[in-house]
């Protein structure tokens, strides 16, 4: 039987009587309005909690086009030209999509422009440069040959980049383009608010205004080719404008340079190390974003209406894990569910009264096409949330898009029909309790709370080649039966480390946020009160290049917590030998490995070190675990360090006694269910937890439990599109056999 509630159905113009029969089948208590479109009368009478998609500063180009100073801009960073004489012309828009990009020729160029000679980091007078407006070039004179260089220029934004995309997906042609707006400008911001509050009166009947965003896009731009050139989903690089560059040097005393937001071409990249003029400019955005986010939550209020705020789009500025957010007054806040990861994202955002997931996939035609079966995705995004649903709960869930497409597909139809009544079942058993945590993990990075669940990501929900292998660490987490905060290096710095926290990890590659880069040499209290705490009894994983920046001999600075270094071509003739592989352990206890593997291994033993400057290889490799892009020329400090996995000469994971603490080492972690368990086991072993482990675990690494101890229930969910059995073992020593379904859950009473 079909249950009803916490369930949001967008719909269409002139699709009534489906969106009834939809709203009905999937138990929907609320509809909104699909992008670009409005609800019909007849459906607005169905008696359902009505939201409204809200576009602050977009879909107004009558205003606007009167004025196009006051579009959003952005640092762009030209191509770097090679000068072969003494003068070299740059071309500013190469590479760059004129319908998005537009050079801003009205502010001064030589006040807010930039040119660099890139070879020696100089940046050239602006006596030696003019601009050719006809062709948006810029010539140099006074260059030195052989020399590189590149312009760092304004750019209005002309194409709203969401609409753009939405646009291009679905082949809207003709359709005229939105052009955004900055509130920055006085009197764009007074056309927002007054606008809105017309909006108000004439929607007597939208009970949740969904602002889909507010004033500022994350970093999201596009080449002449219309594919993604830039895209950072943390990214401030579209935030600028002369009159607040202007308005931040009489605030912090100190003027901010056109690299300070292209960065070389990083563009502020969240896995860059922060630095004090990008912090600075985050608290002067955020500052002035969320003062306007609370103007327009109050007129929401006045009107009696809830306001809710979309976690994309136009979401920068607003800062939601930031200290503050709880008082701009918002009622809400949805998201897009990815994966666990933002799920947790999402569910985890203080200071709101509720939290709702817009689930995938997006009925848009890239997925609803006829010969495809868009039930496989739904049904994987539904796994990977669940998981993380268990750990921390949404009170809402919702799907976005077009319903006439996703209407002609049954299949998928009744897979919505499924989740739906799940969903609601989890929080009728647990009242929206989140499942019992038996450890409390800290993820270290630079970012700290700001970023939580953020860490490590690239897109949203789309983590690349390079960021895979430290995402998993994330996705691992965010439904295992641990407690995770985040935490800064500052916090450590600061006040220690918190007496609940057993667990911290760092992981990340050299010089990034993640791993730290310079902080290790330039506060040697980081490593000192981090290895004191360790040795009283706390426990560290360090994953990939932790702690990594080479500093008085060493590259992991906490290596000696670890008991793995790596080799930087610097100590060479130092000899590395290798202690032999302890290929049973309490951590890799469910590690599957073929049969006979284990016992030729143990047979093969180890080669002796190789003379000179060699470490000790395997004769074969042991595997079982994928430990994603290699971390190479990682060796054991001495040879009391017990190595789990050292496959080609190398470190892939190690466990190290560290007075009365513990490190673990791995050299990396994609996401998958044997890597989520291993995780979790080393997170036991670590924080000398071993005796916790065996209740409520699961013999089987791709399903998982979850305990509720206030409802008096547990349950057990197949994260597989396969069916699966598992054991699992109760506090009294019993073992409970289960037989599940694909994708299902069983509940039983503790």
């Amino acid at each position: 039987m079909t249950s009803t509630g916490r369930f949001t159905l967008p719909s269409e113009e002139n699709f009534a009587e489906k969106t009834k029969e939809l709203a009905e089948l999937w138990g929907a208590d609320a509809i909104r309005n699909s992008d670009g479109t409005h609800l019909d009368e007849s459906v607005l009478a169905l008696g359902k909690k009505i939201y409204s998609a809200y576009f602050p500063t977009r879909a107004h180009n009558e205003w606007i086009t009167l004025h196009m100073d006051e579009t959003p801009q952005v640092y762009l960073l030209t191509g770097r030209v090679l000068a072969e004489a003494d003068i070299v012309d740059v071309p500013l828009m190469d590479g760059f999509f004129e319908e998005q990009l537009k050079p801003n020729r009205d502010a001064d160029p030589h006040k807010y422009w930039e040119v660099v000679d890139r070879t020696t980091n100089e940046v050239v007078d602006a006596s030696l440069w003019t601009l050719d407006e006809d062709t948006d070039t810029v010539h140099v004179s006074g260059a030195t040959p052989m020399h590189e260089y590149t312009v760092s220029f304004l750019a209005y934004i002309i194409w709203d980049p969401v609409e753009m995309y939405n646009h291009l997906t679905n082949g809207w042609g003709d359709k005229e383009h939105e052009i955004p707006f900055d509130i920055y400008h006085p009197a764009t911001r007074k056309f927002v608010f007054d606008t809105f509050e017309q909006w108000l009166k004439d929607n007597p009947q939208v009970d949740v205004v969904r602002f889909t965003t507010f004033f500022y896009q994350f970093t999201l731009l596009f080449d002449q080719k219309q594919r993604e050139k830039v895209v950072d989903w943390f990214g401030c690089a579209c935030t600028v404008s002369p009159a607040a560059l202007d308005d931040f040097e009489k605030e912090y005393g100190y003027r901010l340079r056109p690299e300070d937001f292209v960065d070389g071409g990083a563009y502020n990249s969240a896995w860059r190390v922060p630095r004090k003029a990008q912090r600075d400019w985050i608290d002067f955005l955020s500052g002035f974003v969320r003062t306007n986010v609370k103007k327009l939550a109050d007129m929401s209020h006045e009107a009696g209406k809830e306001a809710m705020m979309f976690l994309g789009d136009q979401w920068i500025g607003t800062e939601p894990y930031k200290d503050g957010f709880e008082d701009l007054g918002l009622d809400a806040v949805v998201g897009s569910i990815g994966d666990g990861t933002t799920t947790r994202m999402i569910a985890d955002i203080p200071g709101v009264k509720y939290t709702e997931g817009r689930f995938l996939p997006y009925f848009f035609p890239d997925t609803f096409y006829e010969g495809n079966d868009p039930s496989i995705e739904g049904l994987d995004n539904w796994r990977k949330a669940r998981r993380a649903i268990l750990r921390s709960p949404i009170a809402r869930m919702g799907y976005g898009g077009y319903l006439s497409l996703a209407a002609k597909f049954p299949k998928f139809v009744d897979t919505v029909t499924h989740i739906a009544d799940e969903f609601r079942d989890i929080h009728d058993r647990t009242g929206g309790v989140a499942a019992e945590g038996e450890l409390n993990v800290a993820i270290l990075n630079c970012w700290g709370k700001m970023r939580s669940w953020m860490a490590y990501t690239v897109a949203h929900a789309l983590p690349n080649k390079q960021t895979y292998s430290y995402y998993g660490i994330l996705e691992s987490l965010s439904g295992m039966r641990v407690n995770v905060r985040f935490i800064s290096f500052d916090d450590v710095l600061e006040h220690g480390v918190a007496d609940d926290i057993d667990v911290i990890i760092n992981g990340g590659p050299v010089d990034t946020a993640f791993s730290g880069g310079s902080v290790w040499a330039e506060e040697p209290r980081l490593a000192a009160t981090l290895r004191a705490w360790v040795h009283g009894g706390g426990a560290l994983i360090g994953v990939g290049q932790p702690s990594a920046q080479q500093f008085q001999g060493r590259f992991f600075q906490l290596a000696d917590v670890l008991g793995v270094d790596e080799e930087r071509y610097q100590t060479l003739s130092v000899d590395k030998y290798f202690p032999a592989v302890t290929p049973e352990h309490f951590i890799t206890a469910d590690v599957h490995l073929g049969e006979g593997v284990l016992q030729g291994f143990l047979d093969a033993g180890y080669r002796k070190p190789l003379s000179g400057c060699g470490g000790g290889q395997a004769i074969g490799e042991l595997g079982g675990i994928d430990f994603g892009e290699p971390i190479a020329n990682t060796f054991p400090v001495n040879e009391d360090v017990t190595l789990l996995r050292a496959d080609g000469g190398q470190v892939q994971l190690a466990v190290n006694e560290y007075g009365k603490g513990r490190g673990v080492y791995v050299s990396g972690l994609p996401y998958s269910a044997a890597n989520a368990r291993l995780l979790e086991r080393a997170l036991f072993w670590a924080s000398h937890n071993e005796d916790k482990y065996t209740a409520y675990s699961s013999t089987n690494p791709e399903c998982e439990v979850a305990v509720f101890p206030d409802a008096g229930q547990y349950c057990v969910i197949n994260n597989t599109d396969r069916p699966q059995s598992t054991d699992v073992a109760l506090p009294d020593g019993s073992v409970e056999h289960f037989d599940l379904d694909q994708s299902a859950i069983a509940w039983r009473n503790l």
